[in-house]
């Protein structure tokens, strides 16, 4: 195995960290929970309880992003609660199997 293939030590590990911006990792984070929400109200992977959690914590994290993304993930918030509400309402419709 290469040197370039080898798993970083925990100092390159700690160096790495060191770089990274807060407010990049809170809209990387933000990012990540969107799409986690979204693919939990998907019909074919539909978890109604997930798709809220990952929609509160979105909520949650939107006083704390960068006021240049700030407006975009309210955006995709307040999108997110409307596919759940549509999703919890389809749900209600359908007969018990």
């Amino acid at each position: 195995m290469s040197e370039s293939q080898a798993e970083p030590t925990p100092e390159q590990v700690v160096e790495e960290l060191r770089k990274v911006k807060v407010a990049e990792m809170l809209v990387h984070t933000s990012s990540m929970f969107a799409s986690l929400a979204y693919g939990k109200l998907a019909p074919e992977t539909r978890d109604l309880d997930d798709a809220r959690l990952a929609i509160d914590v979105l909520r949650a994290l939107v006083p704390l992003l960068p006021d240049e993304q700030r407006g975009g993930i309210q955006q995709v918030v307040a999108n997110l609660q409307l596919a759940y509400a549509d999703a919890a309402g389809g749900a209600a419709d359908r007969p018990p199997e």
